[in-house]
């Protein structure tokens, strides 16, 4: 028969024990907290990205779509990233509406709205792709961050990050925003418009653009 002195080891050895590996299953969540550990750690995102430009850069936009110089030239090759460093690449294969935002700009921001309803309203031609470039970001100006923007909006389309220096903007020769460029499946310019866009005449720039 064991002694009192026999139970009371053991009974000291058992919650040695059990008390270890509360102790390491608690270390473990720490750990796991601190580090974002699981599949639903937040994910760091970056409003500026890196932007690379392959060929030759569209003139400035003069203001006036009819009679643009920029429209029948090739457009570069616009390589960049998304907020979360996804990888965005603006190349020939379709059709292509970029848009060039700016989050403190006023008309930018009424301009979102309107074309979140647009895609919204399934009025998105079938086969158009459209790429954001969130460009001249300043953390100093209002309505920052774009990231944040974009997506308090509930904007439906990719969004590239330009850099710092607003090089994909200034390949497109955007000198205005908000700055829109549509090219065709061979990446040639079939217009460009900078300012917001009067009711019905997206659709009718996008008619022409695709029906011709």
């Amino acid at each position: 028969m064991a002694s009192n002195s026999d139970s009371s080891s053991r009974r000291g050895q058992l919650l040695f024990i059990l008390g270890s590996v509360v102790l390491v299953a608690l270390v473990a969540i720490v750990i796991v907290v601190a580090t974002g550990g699981g599949s639903d750690s937040a994910v760091e995102l970056s409003e500026n990205g890196p932007i690379t430009v392959t060929g030759d850069p569209l003139p400035g936009f003069e203001g006036d779509t009819a009679t643009d110089a920029g429209a029948g030239l090739t457009a570069p090759v616009l390589e960049g990233q998304a907020f979360d460093g996804s990888p965005i690449v603006v190349e020939p294969g379709s059709p292509t509406l970029v848009v060039f935002l700016a989050h403190w700009c006023p008309h930018c921001q009424a301009e979102v709205p309107d074309l979140v309803e647009w895609a919204e309203s399934l009025s998105v031609p079938q086969g158009l792709n459209v790429v954001g470039v969130a460009t001249a970001t300043a953390a100093d100006r209002p309505n920052y961050p774009p990231s944040e923007w974009l997506l308090r909006e509930r904007w439906p389309f990719l969004v590239m990050a330009d850099d710092e220096a607003a090089t994909a903007a200034q390949a497109f020769g955007t000198t205005g925003y908000p700055y829109l460029v549509m090219l065709d499946e061979n990446g040639v310019v079939q217009w460009r418009h900078s300012g917001q866009l009067a009711d019905g005449q997206l659709e009718q720039y996008l008619d022409v653009a695709l029906n011709q």
